[in-house]
């Protein structure tokens, strides 16, 4: 019998939900625009790159509701790291997804109320969330202020490094937001966690 245990609260599930769709936005408009075809683009190029624009501005917006919510809120200790020992559980939750998990064995980090993050999560969590979608934000609001960039840097354009950096950095959470989407099949049941972001309730096995 599974144990159901309150961990997304209301304005949680809200911010998640409108996260997801304005990087959705952002996934495909960038796409679009990095490899334009004028023969048979995704998005139009002029189209995706007003939509990229309204999303990136979206997404920032969303990203304030994220941290005023894990400030004032206790959904904050979960990404709280805990550097003593975290090495070692990096490497047990990593076997477990490798080979304890097709063996049905049991997690080494079960979700508490306390806990609702194992430690490859909670790494992954912070980097995502504390260092790629802030360096994607701050590179994208200055791609859209041109001139607020250094002309040269290194040597080089300061707004082709720009580009760069938020380029390489929207790959990394591109990449991030498809294992995430993976993991989340990784449940009671393959759709149990996408429940959760509805009605709040994780289910435990």
């Amino acid at each position: 019998m599974s144990e159901k245990l309150y961990l997304y609260p209301l304005w949680l599930r809200i911010w998640h939900g409108i996260n997801a769709l304005f990087f959705l936005v952002l996934l495909v408009t960038g796409l679009s625009m990095q490899y334009s075809d004028l023969n048979g683009p995704i998005v139009r190029f002029d189209l995706a790159v007003i939509l990229h624009n309204i999303a990136g501005v979206g997404i920032t917006l969303s990203y304030f509701l994220f941290l005023f919510g894990n400030v004032f809120t206790s959904n904050g200790r979960h990404y709280r790291l805990r550097l003593r020992g975290m090495f070692s559980d990096l490497l047990a939750q990593s076997r477990y997804y490798m080979f304890g998990l097709f063996k049905r064995q049991i997690p080494p980090f079960p979700v508490t109320k306390q806990s609702k993050f194992n430690p490859l999560q909670r790494f992954s969590y912070v980097g995502a969330m504390y260092l790629l979608v802030p360096v994607v934000a701050i590179s994208g609001w200055a791609l859209l202020f041109p001139e607020t960039i250094v002309r040269q840097m290194f040597g080089l354009s300061g707004t082709l490094l720009t580009a760069m950096v938020h380029i390489v950095a929207g790959f990394f959470l591109s990449v991030f937001m498809v294992v995430h989407v993976y993991m989340c099949t990784v449940g009671r049941t393959p759709f149990s966690n996408f429940k959760s972001m509805i009605n709040g309730y994780h289910e435990s096995h």
